[in-house]
């Protein structure tokens, strides 16, 4: 399971990377997988919440309308494109700019993303899931989580309304983990809120710290853990979606 404003608003206007990925295997894929001849849960459902780029259904077919009128944004049919302009354009994370990892199921995909530097150059930083929104063959990708191994994000529950300050939480394997928690809104360039740093390390060891934020007024938020400080300051993260009523 994903770790993947009510108002319409503009298409986000974040320009996407131009990746030159080398797909590898991907990562071991987390529920909720559409089973063989099955469909993906729809968004806004208790399983799967939209975070970016589109905050609404509505969003989303305004993009629709406007790429078939004038070919605009055409990278939001893009799996690769969309994974590597949430993780830079939205979270930030500018040295996670490589594709180390594809795989698409129809109208699902997961999406490795990892660092470009020589020393990161052949591991993930994490496995971004993505589905259609909307049921029209050129719907948009939409972020809707992570798929976790090693760093996860299982506090609050995906899909659960949070206040602040939100207690955060989950599990990390590594040594001399330092642990960053941001909260994010698709209509905000900053952070809602963050907290810094936990120092943390282990094999499965749990981890928590508490943020507190303000300003929350989209739907949906992102609340995404970072660690880093070894070749780079983020090096593995995860993400979770939170309600805001």
């Amino acid at each position: 399971m994903p770790s993947t404003s009510t108002a319409t608003s503009p298409t986000p206007s974040t320009s996407a990377p131009t990746p030159t990925p080398t797909p590898t295997a991907p990562s071991t894929p987390a529920p909720p997988t559409p089973k063989p001849g099955g469909t993906t849960p729809p968004l806004g459902s208790a399983l799967l919440q939209p975070l970016w780029p589109f905050s609404t259904l509505a969003q989303a077919q305004a993009w629709e309308r406007d790429f078939h009128s004038g070919g605009h944004q055409p990278w939001h049919l893009d799996p690769d494109q969309t994974a590597l302009s949430f993780t830079q354009g939205y979270l930030g994370f500018q040295d996670v700019s490589r594709v180390s990892s594809h795989t698409v199921s129809g109208r699902d995909a997961r999406i490795g993303v990892g660092l470009s530097t020589p020393e990161g150059a052949r591991g993930t930083a994490a496995v971004i899931h993505l589905v259609r929104y909307g049921t029209d063959p050129d719907a948009p990708w939409e972020v809707v989580g992570t798929d976790d191994t090693t760093f996860s994000l299982t506090m609050p529950a995906y899909g659960s309304v949070a206040h602040s300050p939100v207690q955060t939480g989950g599990r990390i394997t590594g040594v001399d983990e330092s642990i960053r928690v941001q909260v994010r809104q698709p209509s905000s360039t900053a952070p809602l809120g963050s907290f810094c740093c936990l120092p943390a390390g282990g094999s499965g060891e749990p981890w928590h710290a508490p943020v507190s934020f303000s300003g929350a007024h989209d739907p949906v938020l992102t609340i995404v853990a970072s660690t880093g400080g070894h070749i780079s300051s983020v090096e593995r993260f995860t993400v979770t979606a939170v309600r805001t009523g």
